[in-house]
Formats: C-alpha cells, sequence, structure tokens
C-alpha cells in the first residue's frame, strides 16, 4: 500500500517487524548510499521524518520509531536498491538489533 510520493514512495513493507512498518525508497534507482544523490537523500530521510511524526499522531500509539538503512552487503542489505526502514516500536515488542560493540 503506498503511502507517500513524489521523488520517491513511501509504502507499507511486506514483512513488517512491527505494525506500521513503512519503506521509503528513491524511485531513481541507487543501489546504496555512495550512489544516491545527496539531494535525494536528503528528500528521503524529510520523508521518513513526515512519516515517522505521523506514526508518532497514529491511532498505533507506539512508543517510539526506529529508522534504520543498510549500506552494503556487511552491513546487511538484501535489496539492493537503497531503501530507508520506518517503524514504529512499542514497549515489549521483542524486536531486537543485537550489535557487539
Amino acid at each position: 500500500m503506498l503511502v507517500y510520493e513524489d521523488a520517491v514512495a513511501a509504502f507499507m513493507d511486506l514483512q513488517p517487524v512491527t505494525p506500521g512498518h513503512v519503506l521509503v525508497v528513491p524511485k531513481a534507482h541507487a543501489v546504496g548510499l555512495e550512489d544516491l544523490d545527496e539531494t535525494l537523500g536528503c528528500h528521503m530521510w524529510a520523508a521518513a521524518h513526515r512519516l515517522a511524526r505521523a506514526l508518532r499522531r497514529s491511532d498505533l500509539r507506539c512508543d517510539g520509531v526506529n529508522l534504520f538503512l543498510a549500506d552494503g552487503e556487511a552491513a546487511f542489505q538484501e535489496v539492493f536498491h537503497v531503501h530507508l526502514h520506518v517503524f514504529p516500536r512499542f514497549a515489549g515488542d521483542g524486536f531486537r538489533v543485537d550489535a557487539n560493540w
């Protein structure tokens, strides 16, 4: 389901980690950040920011929002067209991003 569109498209993730999980994708192809036009990247971030605000104000009543972008295979990128995940977080939702620092 498309939720936003201009130079980027935002749509509901087919495999959401939480209810309300949205992907923000530039229409122009870019494999990763290296290939992404900086102005378009800023626009993608601004769209994600607006969507995060909308999620916080929605009936979902989320407790927080994560923004996640994987850039390159070593960073767990699986789809090689740059995209930004915007997903609402709920206390006790069980989703974890584990990092060994």
